[in-house]
């Protein structure tokens, strides 16, 4: 069976695999990461948006062969400790989940997010979380979440 290498929230991992697993089920079955979520099955949902190489993707869209000498980033490796972080802090301050189900894929997308527009406005969080999907909040509270979240990670 073929072996992956790969760094997984700090940590190097080596792993046999099968050709076809996805890295999401690399990540929940194989190291217990029970954090990124499957929702669909087809990338329409984002609950499975891990970081690789720094830039957020869509885990069930991945190979796990794919992510070969990459560093993949989970929910579980944003926090420092028992410190969240300020993406993480801002869902919770502002009440951007109710379920909770879609939150994960939502923070990854969002620290992504911030990464590359560090002070979003209202519209380009919309914009940028179109690929992320929730059926419970209406999403004004995930988009106050959102900013609050950036303007708290560029005061660290």
């Amino acid at each position: 069976m073929p072996q992956v290498n790969l760094t997984v929230n700090g940590k190097a991992v080596t792993i046999e695999i099968e050709g076809r697993t996805l890295l999401v089920q690399l990540l929940r079955e194989k190291l217990g990461l029970t954090g990124t979520h499957v929702g669909c099955d087809t990338s329409q949902c984002g609950a499975c948006v891990v970081h690789m190489n720094g830039v957020s993707v869509k885990s069930c869209t991945v190979l796990a062969h794919q992510a070969e000498d990459a560093d993949v980033t989970t929910i579980e490796g944003l926090a420092s400790g028992a410190d969240l972080h300020p993406m993480q802090a801002a869902f919770r301050e502002h009440h951007g989940l109710q379920c909770g189900f879609c939150t994960p894929g939502m923070i990854m997308s969002a620290v992504d997010l911030v990464r590359r527009h560090p002070n979003p406005d209202e519209q380009t969080v919309r914009d940028e979380l179109d690929g992320n999907l929730c059926r419970c909040t209406g999403y004004a509270n995930i988009v106050k979440a959102v900013m609050a979240g950036a303007k708290a990670m560029a005061a660290n």
